[in-house]
């Protein structure tokens, strides 16, 4: 039946209620058989209440299969209110929307067998204070979720870095967010510290940035260069794997050891391996045009002069 469906949702529907039917069955063959036995009247009333509340119950077992992470209903939905359901926001939906299921199906058990349920809600509401008193960091920690959810900073699966974690989204609840570091390890930040926190997502970057400064000897003429960095700006002009936004190389320091050249300029890629591999290309460039150039990197270096004292007869 469930393959024959027009639609997604009521194939959805007909495997979420798979399991709760095969124990409708069943609980039909007991009704029956209890009914049919000699009891009391008074039994029968009870057997009636006990076979209620197993119906309650797997209206309930079924909505709570419905209500997965992997249900079709939460794409549809959110297709038609055209909202973005990514890969935080539905586990988070799912938990929440299982947790009113879970509320309302107790309270309305608890209301088919003479249970006040009105009154309980009511010393809920008398015992508040105190609850939110010895609760407040659990609730600081939801409504933080609830804020990097809404503001969505970053997805599962982002490389993110803030003060106090860095490493990849694994996961986010009502509670903390895991953070896998490069390291391998598991961090758990409360959603409470991560929400006031500044983010940095390294995966939105568009690009990703070079900036360094290359220093060579005093003894380089202006002329040399002048060669030199007209080469390598020309270099990065050319080059396939390079951002042409924004290249900058400029002679910009007479440095205590060195006359400093400033080279700034972006990768196309962000991906970490491709960023090291054309770093390393335009590395090795830069250094053919130095030997071309006869020119020679500087290192820290101090010349000393030593003064011969005049000799007095």
């Amino acid at each position: 039946m469930a393959k024959k469906t027009p639609t997604d949702i009521l194939t959805n529907i007909f495997v979420a209620f798979e399991s709760p039917l095969r124990l409708f069955f069943v609980g039909i063959g007991f009704y029956l058989a209890f009914m049919y036995l000699p009891f009391e009247e008074k039994s029968n009333e009870v057997i009636i209440q006990i076979y209620r509340t197993f119906i309650i119950f797997l209206i309930g077992y079924g909505l709570f299969n419905l209500s997965a992470t992997t249900s079709v209903i939460f794409q549809k939905v959110g297709a038609k209110l055209d909202l973005e359901v990514d890969e935080i926001l539905l586990p988070f939906l799912s938990k929440l929307v299982r947790v009113i299921i879970v509320a309302l199906i107790i309270s309305i058990i608890a209301g088919e067998w003479g249970y006040d349920v009105n009154g309980f809600i009511a010393g809920l509401g008398l015992g508040g204070l105190a609850f939110a008193l010895a609760a407040k960091d659990a609730i600081a920690n939801l409504f933080g979720g609830v804020i990097i959810i809404t503001e969505k900073p970053f997805s599962i699966g982002d490389w993110i870095k803030t003060p106090s974690v860095e490493g990849t989204v694994e996961d986010i609840t009502f509670r903390s967010t895991k953070v896998r570091t490069f390291a391998q390890a598991v961090v758990t930040v409360p959603n409470s510290t991560l929400s006031n926190e500044p983010i940095t997502n390294w995966t939105k970057m568009g690009k990703r940035r070079i900036s360094f400064h290359l220093g060579v000897t005093y003894t380089t003429s202006k002329e040399k260069l002048e060669v030199c960095s007209k080469k390598i700006e020309d270099m990065l002009r050319n080059h396939p794997d390079i951002d042409q936004e924004t290249i900058f190389v400029r002679f910009d320091l007479f440095s205590e050891s060195s006359l400093d050249v400033f080279i700034y300029f972006f990768t196309k890629t962000t991906l970490w391996g491709e960023f090291l591999a054309v770093k390393e290309d335009v590395n090795f460039k830069i250094m053919e045009i130095l030997e071309e150039e006869s020119v020679s990197v500087a290192f820290p270096s101090r010349s000393i002069y030593i003064e011969k004292e005049a000799s007095f007869n």
